[in-house]
């Protein structure tokens, strides 16, 4: 079974090296990839960008790919998996709604809320004088997130309130991160060491991986 990795990223590194040693894995492609999946034996880079879906798509048919396993958020958000599973196509990733849990932090802020699973308190806010107002009323340390995808760098931990009212203004009225930043979640501060765990689930059945974390920034 040939493989399709979607991503450029050292997660995309890490998957294709790892799908590669299954035993059922034919040829291993990674769409773009990056100079370390280059040096793989057994697998190929493409000159295909993850967000693409059309040619990945087109690409996954001529070449019968048997599994995609998509990387990063944005084209799960703009519903690779969606087009793949129209196509009849094996595609490893949430579909386009249920990636709205990650590509709209408010969207999944009111998910939690509405489903009484715990969550920091917040507010989303479009207008930049009523987000200042939040601020101050509830001063610092404060949290500060573009609403959408922002490659990583679309929150900031401000730890006064200039700090947090200058991440506002820049990303609602100074446009710093363009569409991602046209709305902006403010929520309360949580300390402690943050983690992830992770769990594929397809509805019924729900299998745990290893908790994991984010390269985290230095202080």
């Amino acid at each position: 079974m040939d493989i399709l990795i979607v991503g450029s990223g050292g997660r995309e590194h890490a998957l294709a090296w790892k799908a590669r040693q299954s035993p059922k894995a034919g040829r291993v492609f990674v769409a773009p990839g990056n100079a370390g999946t280059e040096l793989e034996p057994g697998i190929d880079n493409l000159a295909i960008a993850a967000d693409d879906i059309e040619a990945l798509l087109d690409f996954a048919r001529q070449q019968a790919i048997g599994l995609t396993i998509v990387g990063p958020e944005v084209p799960l958000v703009l519903g690779i998996t969606d087009r793949f599973q129209q196509a009849g196509l094996n595609c490893f990733g949430p579909v386009a709604k249920a990636a709205q849990l990650e590509g709209s932090k408010s969207f999944c802020k009111d998910f939690m809320v509405r489903h009484g699973i715990p969550t920091a308190h917040y507010q989303s806010f479009t207008d930049t004088d009523a987000a200042i107002a939040y601020i101050k009323q509830h001063g610092a340390p404060i949290v500060v997130k573009a609403d959408g995808l922002a490659a990583g760098k679309g929150v900031v931990v401000a730890q006064t309130e200039d700090e947090a009212i200058a991440a506002v203004t820049g990303m609602l009225a100074g446009n710093r991160f363009g569409e991602a930043g046209h709305r902006v979640v403010i929520e309360e501060f949580l300390a402690g060491e943050e983690a992830s765990f992770i769990v594929i689930a397809d509805g019924l059945n729900a299998l745990a991986m290893a908790t994991s974390q984010d390269h985290k920034a230095r202080d």
